[in-house]
């Protein structure tokens, strides 16, 4: 898994929450059940999400995110130094606004934030887990900055509010911790000035496998990919994350890019989310070998393009299915 899988739409109004971008500060408007019941009800939604990954055969599973009104808003909104309640509205290519939180003073962390989301799912599998952060470059673009003198610094604050939180889940038994960086791809000239240090400083001292996932967008929001690549992928050949995910499969990404990660374990998306039905097995098994071409088994993991939060529970569960039959299948093959 990559992060995110469906939230039930007896809990998250799905119509509201696919309607906007996702949300940057609070979001609380979304749920669908009262505050006194809320944490139970994710709870009980959080099981279902990671049942329905060990039933479709999935390896490593995450918490589905499902506690999460986007990728990144859970951590940020914990975090000192923002200013949530009297946002600024950015204007949006298609004429909306979305409403940013304003960074008025130092960024800290004052306490853990996904540790007990951690636990609850270290609890009920005994499969690799994985829990997911956003990264300090994509962090910094989803703000607006009025205290710091610049991007870099506020980067730098950023990422050690996450690295206390990475030292604190490994403590607490995750498997696998994955910073979310798709603001690498919207922005590489920014990025190629500080994100790698960033980065760097976010995994700093950290023992366990790490994980670094870019992107161009879910598919929900970002419907026309570039076919030519990642304009910032070989920098992260050299950042202290121990695997690249990456997409690949819904913008028919040239696979030889791989190459380009050649002291890394790579997760290869190998399922377009765009598209409204599962992939066969076949489909998976040719994106597969598309990615061996240029990449050895050893350093090579499936997974799905991105997040797959906007899907319905149906799609998602099957097209993940489609995900571990092909895999099956190129293993029997390699043997």
């Amino acid at each position: 898994m990559v992060g995110s899988y469906p939230q039930p739409d007896w809990l998250i109004d799905r119509a509201r929450l696919g309607a906007r971008l996702p949300p940057r500060g609070r979001a609380g408007e979304l749920w669908r059940v009262g505050p006194e019941q809320l944490a139970e009800a994710q709870d009980d939604a959080t099981l279902l999400a990671i049942r329905a990954q060990e039933k479709a055969g999935i390896d490593i599973v995450t918490d589905g995110e499902i506690r999460r009104e986007s990728f990144s808003n859970r951590f940020a909104v914990a975090l000192d130094g923002l200013d949530l309640d009297d946002p600024v509205m950015v204007p949006q290519p298609d004429g909306t606004f979305n409403p940013v939180p304003r960074v008025v003073g130092p960024i800290r962390r004052t306490r853990p934030v996904e540790v007990e989301d951690l636990l609850f799912l270290r609890a009920h599998t005994d499969r690799t887990v994985k829990i997911t952060l956003p990264g300090p470059f994509t962090l910094t673009q989803q703000v607006h900055n009025e205290d710091y003198e610049d991007e870099a610094s506020l980067a730098l604050d950023f990422a050690a509010a996450i690295n206390a939180e990475v030292i604190d889940l490994f403590a607490a038994g995750a498997d696998v911790v994955q910073l979310d960086e798709p603001w690498l791809q919207a922005r590489p000239q920014k990025a190629r000035e500080f994100a790698i240090t960033a980065i760097d400083r976010a995994l700093g001292g950290v023992v366990g496998t790490t994980v670094l996932h870019t992107c161009f967008g879910y598919a929900h929001v970002q419907h026309d990919k570039p076919t030519s690549g990642y304009p910032f992928l070989a920098e992260l050949n050299a950042c202290a994350a121990d695997q690249i995910a990456i997409e690949a499969a819904q913008p028919r990404l040239d696979l030889s890019v791989l190459a380009a990660l050649a002291d890394k374990t790579v997760i290869v998306g190998v399922l377009d989310l765009a598209d409204p039905a599962p992939e066969s097995p076949g489909q998976v098994v040719e994106r597969v070998e598309r990615a061996l071409a240029f990449i050895d088994p050893e350093r090579l993991v499936l997974g799905p393009d991105c997040g797959m939060k906007y899907l319905t529970r149906e799609l998602a569960f099957a097209k993940l299915q489609a995900l571990v039959a092909g895999a099956d299948i190129v293993r029997a093959r390699l043997r």
